[in-house]
């Protein structure tokens, strides 16, 4: 069995070496090819000085040469970074200068972009561009160019230093919905953990072909790289474009898996599947965000013979929760229970449990909890606190996530998401869940995309501005209110609903930009003259 996360595809390539492991456009890689592939890089990564724990970040779209890069990484002893092709060059140059990242893998129209920017990333040593087409890129006084065909031709390397299952395997950088990006550290053991974890409960199997629209450097979306290699699956790699591409992809490449998140679900809602689609499709997953009834409702009537599971995770942890499908008709708004080998607590400030119905933190212990984050002690022991519970005699604590999202536990053990601790909007008194809010908004049949946002008020402390996207140009907002008036106490509704033509902003991870949002709205209630 895979101790090590490169052994996944070096394990597939022993059993079943003529399979497939990934689709790219019209061309497809077999796992002997690949295995092949992540080999050469290594050895090319180890002739370059890669040292025992050097950061390799990649910065690509989704292509073979990618996956290579990543995974050729880890074989080689590094920690590979993979940062989201949508960031500006001087976002990729502060996750460059953040974690020290030794060696860049781009494409050559990308290096180019951001030669500028790199002059201040003294730790970088050496440019691999994946593509010869392009301008020409200069050395500078600090970091080299090579190209991809070089590192790959490499003969031979020096020996890797030998790791372990707790060695760290990549730094994964959250959104940076609050501040400036925190990298998450996460070991051999927490990828492979959630790679089995997720692939026992949704059943993957060697015939399965999971589309991974998602960016690789969330968590969710590199996720559908691991669960296909350890079922010995096939992954088909896709840069989301349109939501008809992905419906078409679906199609076209019979895909049986499809992960997305919660924007990218209403939007694919409202087209219309073709059979071949629906006939293909074994499972859809949600995370990221509360799937909206109406959405939900809507793919089910779509997709009759697809099975629907909703999920929650954060990426200090991978995976937390999951919610069986055929709870869905009884519990809709659950995000359900633990996952495999994980447990999930909800307590008090204090640690001690919360009764059954009571809101408090969620708390995640077990084996996928992240190595906390990079060059960050004060953040991380903020974040990563001794497990709630533990005997006293233990010596050493054990250290769980605490994951500053507010949920709430029913009689029967089921989670219910309530909304995190930086979203809570405070009015007149009252916490507010912003998903309640959105829940509604969804449930009038009028709204394509909603955000609910706390926006500062001389008179309430926080006003509910929903900003949203209707789903028709007869938009009534009248009616909207008087539907949030129906289903909502009068603290609740929003003061003000703004609407949208276009698409709400995104993080680059896909979901919605609720920082953006309110630092664009900030102005919207003066306080009152003197």
């Amino acid at each position: 069995m895979a101790r090590l996360l490169h052994e996944l595809i070096l394990e597939q390539a022993g059993r079943r070496p003529d399979a497939t492991a990934i689709t790219h456009r019209h061309s497809h890689w077999d796992y002997a090819a690949l295995a092949s592939q992540i080999q050469a890089v290594g050895r090319g990564l180890r002739a370059l000085g890669l040292n025992r724990a050097d950061r390799v970040a990649v910065y690509l779209p989704k292509r073979p040469e990618t996956v290579a890069a990543l995974f050729g990484a880890a074989l080689a002893g590094g920690v590979f970074v993979p940062i989201n092709p949508l960031l500006k060059p001087e976002q990729v140059a502060y996750i460059l200068r953040d974690c020290n990242v030794r060696i860049l893998v781009t494409a050559r129209d990308r290096a180019t972009l951001l030669e500028p920017a790199l002059a201040v990333c003294s730790d970088l040593h050496t440019l691999i561009v994946v593509d010869a087409a392009g301008p020409a890129l200069q050395r500078s006084r600090h970091w080299q160019v090579r190209g991809w065909s070089a590192l790959l031709d490499t003969a031979q390397g020096p020996e890797p230093a030998r790791i372990i299952d707790a060695d760290m395997a990549a730094i994964l950088y959250t959104s940076g919905s609050t501040g400036k990006p925190k990298g998450v550290v996460l070991s051999h053991r927490n990828l492979l953990a959630g790679a089995h974890s997720v692939a026992e409960y949704l059943g993957n199997q060697p015939d399965d072909r999971i589309l991974a629209v998602l960016p690789f450097s969330f968590d969710y979306g590199l996720s559908q790289l691991t669960t296909a290699f350890i079922a010995g699956a096939r992954a088909v790699l896709m840069d989301y474009l349109l939501p008809r591409d992905v419906i078409n992809t679906v199609a076209r490449e019979r895909i049986t898996g499809l992960a997305a998140v919660p924007p990218m679900w209403v939007q694919l809602a409202a087209l219309e599947w073709p059979a071949a689609a629906a006939a293909s499709l074994r499972y859809l997953t949600n995370s990221g965000g509360a799937m909206p009834r109406a959405t939900l409702a809507a793919l089910r009537r779509a997709l009759p013979n697809t099975t629907l599971y909703l999920m929650y995770g954060l990426t200090e942890a991978f995976r937390s929760t999951y919610l069986p499908p055929e709870e869905i008709d009884r519990r809709p708004d659950s995000i359900g229970k633990a996952i495999p080998n994980a447990e999930i607590l909800v307590v008090r400030e204090d640690g001690t449990p919360c009764a059954p119905g009571e809101p408090g933190e969620l708390v995640h212990r077990g084996s996928l909890v992240a190595l906390g984050y990079w060059n960050d002690p004060v953040k991380t022991t903020e974040r990563f606190r001794p497990a709630p519970g533990q005997n006293p005699g233990l010596p050493l604590p054990e250290l769980a996530v605490w994951s500053g999202d507010t949920a709430r536990m029913d009689e029967e053990g089921f989670l219910y998401f309530i909304g995190r601790k930086d979203d809570m909007i405070k009015t007149s008194g009252y916490r507010v869940s912003p998903t309640e809010v959105e829940e509604v908004l969804y449930s009038s049949s009028q709204v394509a995309e909603a955000a609910a946002l706390g926006i500062s008020h001389p008179a309430l402390g926080q006003a509910i501005v929903a900003v949203i996207k209707p789903l028709r140009e007869t938009f009534s907002e009248s009616t909207l209110i008087a539907h949030c008036k129906q289903h909502l106490p009068n603290f609740m509704v929003p003061l003000r609903i703004i609407a949208r033509a276009s698409d709400l902003p995104r993080n680059p991870n896909g979901k919605i930009d609720r920082k953006a949002l309110v630092e664009e709205l900030r102005a919207l209630f003066p306080e009152s003259p003197p």
